[in-house]
């Protein structure tokens, strides 16, 4: 049975499968490959999906919805006539539309699907994301960060290595992904974003403009009439893709009036959009550790890069013209295609590796000296760690006779834990001892369906108490999630001591005998740069590293020479990087 890959849109929703050797769009009931997510309630109760809806977003807004997405895991309902629905149900209503043609494109039944989300979607978010699925029908235990699906589709093998930047700019979120390629790898080195901005975001900007040119009050206007001008509004910001000024012109009573519209003008009224833009952009370049002249291709992605002034401003902010990936709407569904095939284990696909990365720091609260009742946030997993990861850190106790650690588990990048995510805790038996003299190791273990499972091992006593924390919604119980995780047990080994390391490692030893000369030094430099990517216990970083050492030990198996070997080119040399602490 086939596993379809779905891009769940703000303004439209795609989905692909893997057939005939690649990924292919499914179209709906049109010919379409874009089915407008949109959710209307008929006089008679009938629900309409797509485009019958998307019609009646203005001649009947009491009884549509739109940009739902952007809700998602945030408990806010949406009314249509005078039915309550929550985001997620609104977005089965979607999901089911495309299960149901992929099961008309297919001739079989669909049961299983790979949902992109954006990569800043947060635990709950990506919660009621499978929760949707679930009410779709449809199992979904697997999520793909929508640039993450992007390079994926993007990555050409025969380019050989290559870094390039996704910047996957939607109708209601943006996305950045710097990624790393090699060898059959692609690997996300860094994401950032901000799910409040896409492209829904410029048309209201283009309305608010028209209003104050016509002296017109938007917050006044009824419903209909802001649905009117948001419509007027994006068609007038389509036309601007396509020719340098457009004209709006309104006849309706209350919205009477025009405007003309330029580029130029579009980036003076909107430059407070264009400044949230540029941060989570130099955001990922900087925590990927890559600069923009590294980059081989910028690749953009979403309906709303097609925009000539968004473009342009990618343009100055990283100094090179953008890649032509094909078509930025359907490239993600392509992707998430490609991984669903992975998923199923397609042979054609079996060589190609993605890893994914956390898209948030996780951590616990401690206490925080100068004002006990704030706790501060200490990193475990850091955001942009690949995944899956296993990290420990220890904690002290802070009073005399301290009875239990009580340890609570944060997700966000806040220095104060009250600003954060808490996504659950547990408590810890010590031993009554001075303060600072009993304390535990904790253990995070997380893996690429987002269950996390915290240990907590006191440090005197060995006693160990864990929990798994799921995301309400996933479908998975505690017992099924830890069934998951016995899958990563290795990863609590250091990678120093997994088996393909220390095998490498002991090849390594053996061929440093039998060389001579520059080979020696050469190798012996090599072992050290592994040991240094291992002690970081960065699973990118190490992955790429033994690639490195693996293609060396190839080449002096052949009886080649490693003197050519430029180590900080040939290597991945991150000497310069901090390490993360154990």
């Amino acid at each position: 049975m086939p596993i379809i890959g779905i891009d769940l849109g703000t303004t439209n929703s795609l989905a692909a499968v893997w057939k005939d050797g690649k990924s292919r769009l499914i179209p709906n009931a049109f010919g379409e490959y874009l089915t407008p997510s949109v959710i209307s309630l008929d006089e008679d109760g009938t629900v309409l999906v797509g485009k019958a809806a998307r019609e009646r977003l203005i001649s009947h807004p009491e009884r549509s919805a739109a940009s739902f997405k952007r809700s998602m895991g945030t408990g806010r309902q949406f009314v249509l006539a005078d039915r309550l629905f929550t985001p997620e149900e609104l977005s089965a209503l979607v999901l089911r539309r495309l299960k149901e043609d992929a099961e008309a494109f297919l001739g079989q039944p669909v049961e299983e699907a790979v949902v992109s989300v954006p990569a800043y979607f947060n635990d709950a978010q990506r919660a009621a994301t499978k929760r949707a699925g679930m009410l779709a029908g449809l199992k979904v235990d697997r999520l793909i960060n929508e640039p993450s699906a992007a390079a994926l589709a993007c990555y050409d093998p025969s380019q050989g290595d290559a870094a390039f930047l996704v910047y996957d700019f939607g109708g209601g979120t943006l996305d950045v992904s710097v990624v790393d390629c090699f060898e059959n790898v692609v690997n996300i080195l860094a994401v950032s974003g901000d799910n409040a901005l896409g492209g829904n975001d410029f048309d209201l900007a283009i309305a608010h403009m028209y209003c104050q040119k016509n002296r017109i009050e938007f917050d006044a206007l009824s419903r209909e009439k802001q649905a009117i001008l948001l419509q007027q509004s994006e068609q007038c910001k389509q036309t601007l893709t396509e020719s340098p000024v457009a004209m709006m012109v309104l006849e309706v009573e209350g919205l009477k009036g025009a405007m003309t519209l330029t580029g130029q003008q579009l980036i003076e009224g909107a430059k407070t959009l264009f400044g949230r833009m540029r941060t989570p952009l130099l955001r990922a370049l900087k925590d990927s550790g890559i600069t923009p002249s590294e980059l081989q291709a910028v690749v953009p992605v979403g309906g709303s890069c097609k925009m000539p002034v968004v473009r342009q401003y990618l343009n100055h902010l990283l100094g090179q013209k953008l890649a032509n990936p094909g078509s930025p709407d359907t490239v993600v569904a392509l992707g998430a295609g490609m991984y669903a095939a992975m998923k199923a284990r397609e042979a054609s696909l079996k060589e190609l590796v993605l890893t994914d990365i956390c898209p948030f720091t996780l951590g616990v609260g401690i206490h925080n000296p100068a004002d006990e009742e704030n706790l501060l946030m200490s990193p475990i997993i850091e955001r942009n760690s690949a995944l899956p990861t296993s990290k420990v850190e220890n904690y002290y106790t802070v009073s005399d006779n301290q009875a239990q650690l009580r340890i609570q588990v944060f997700q966000g990048e806040a220095m104060y834990c009250k600003e954060n995510q808490k996504l659950g805790e547990l408590n810890l038996p010590v031993p009554p001892a001075p303060a600072g003299k009993e304390g535990a190791a904790v253990r995070f273990t997380y893996d690429i369906n987002g269950i996390l499972e915290v240990e907590a091992t006191s440090l005197s006593t060995g006693k160990a108490i864990s929990t798994v924390l799921v995301g309400k919604g996933s479908g998975l119980t505690e017992e099924q999630a830890r069934q998951r995780l016995k899958e990563l047990e290795k990863l609590k080994i250091h990678p120093r001591e997994q088996e393909e390391n220390r095998l490498l490692l002991a090849k390594c030893e053996r061929l440093w005998e039998e060389a001579l000369g520059e080979d020696r030094d050469i190798i012996a430099q090599v072992v050290r740069l592994f040991n240094e990517a291992l002690a970081s216990q960065e699973g990118g970083r190490i992955l790429r590293a033994r690639a490195r050492v693996q293609q060396m030990l190839e080449r002096l198996e052949a009886g080649l020479s490693l003197e050519d070997m430029d180590l900080n080119t040939d290597f991945y040399d991150d000497d310069d990087e901090e390490d993360d602490e154990e």
